[in-house]
């Protein structure tokens, strides 16, 4: 079946999109020769704001062309609930209680092993705090891994070898961390049910390559930059600062697995989500600035994938179809 009008604009938007990420530091560019502009200039160089942006595009051509209604009835179809929930549990995670519990138990960890104190931290924050997000979910354990790191070693004016190693082998981690359980990784979590996988399957089958494959990269990575990390002036702290009563890390844990638990009913994880930002402006000398602007706009690039990613059915499904299972 031949697409539609509006599915070829879908996919050509696609399209500009993807090409539009790769381009962000021309708009940089623009809004630095251009300041009367500078704040949509600013914003089109945003590479969080390049699929929501190219998605507001497709529901305006879907409103002037199909009406109304049709262009409503699309938002209310797409699935929504991945973005909001990053949005929440990216705050809460990334929030000082969190942080704190987090660097102490990382420090702890490394203290356990017999290395240098730094190369022990990164080797600790690298391995396991990404295993984590087969509990906590991936999102929750990449902000955690991303903090710990920035503030113990990329606030050291690390080399750039050894930044985007760090940021490589992260991401490997992380997306392979979250396959010890059933219930945390998307690509896990969409099959899980249909196809039996429970825990113990997880573990036996994917959990431990998963774990060793995790071990092995932040191996890698730390003895290839052992040197640069024993350099290092060591910090004269782990993370945020000490002063954080036990009952204010409780109640954000609390908030965190909440989150988690009803992680599949929006009204419920988005009302706790409200009931913590309430939680926090009553108790905020023991917190740091919520990262709300962050959250918001890695859920304005998801949710604009989601947007986008409807439209492109029509061609998408054919190139899955023709794959061997194998290669798919």
């Amino acid at each position: 079946m031949s697409p539609s009008t509006i599915e070829l604009i879908g996919a050509s938007l696609f399209a500009i999109a993807v090409l539009h990420t790769f381009s962000t530091k021309y708009f940089e560019r623009l809004a630095h020769t251009q300041p009367n502009h500078a704040g949509l200039w600013h914003l089109l160089g945003e590479v969080e704001a390049v699929f929501g942006f190219w998605a507001m595009v497709l529901v305006v051509f879907m409103f002037f062309m199909q009406g109304r209604e049709n262009a409503v009835h699309y938002l209310d179809t797409r699935d929504y609930k991945e973005p909001l929930f990053v949005f929440a549990i990216m705050v809460i995670a990334a929030s000082k209680p969190i942080l704190t519990l987090a660097a102490r138990t990382v420090r702890v960890l490394a203290s356990l092993l017999p290395f240098d104190k730094q190369v022990a931290y990164f080797i600790t924050a690298l391995s396991v705090v990404p295993l984590l997000g087969s509990f906590i979910t991936e999102p929750a354990a990449m902000t955690l891994a991303a903090f710990l790191l920035r503030d113990r070693f990329y606030s050291q004016g690390i080399s750039n070898r050894l930044k985007y190693a760090t940021l490589g082998a992260l991401f490997v981690n992380v997306s392979i961390g979250g396959t010890l359980t059933p219930f945390a990784a998307p690509p896990v979590l969409m099959v899980a049910t249909k196809w039996g996988f429970d825990m113990s399957f997880m573990l036996e089958t994917f959990g431990w390559k998963a774990a060793t494959a995790v071990f092995i990269n932040a191996t890698v990575v730390t003895l290839l930059f052992a040197k640069e990390l024993k350099a290092m002036a060591k910090p004269r702290t782990d993370g945020p600062k000490e002063d954080m009563p036990f009952w204010v890390i409780a109640s954000h844990l609390v908030f965190l697995t909440g989150v988690v638990v009803c992680s599949h009913h929006p009204a419920v994880f988005m009302g706790l989500f409200l009931f913590f930002l309430g939680y926090s402006s009553a108790y905020a000398r023991y917190q740091d600035r919520l990262i709300l602007k962050e959250g918001l706009m890695v859920a304005f690039f998801l949710a604009g994938l989601v947007t986008l990613g409807g439209m492109q059915s029509w061609w998408l499904q054919d190139v899955l179809k023709g794959m061997s299972p194998t290669v798919l």
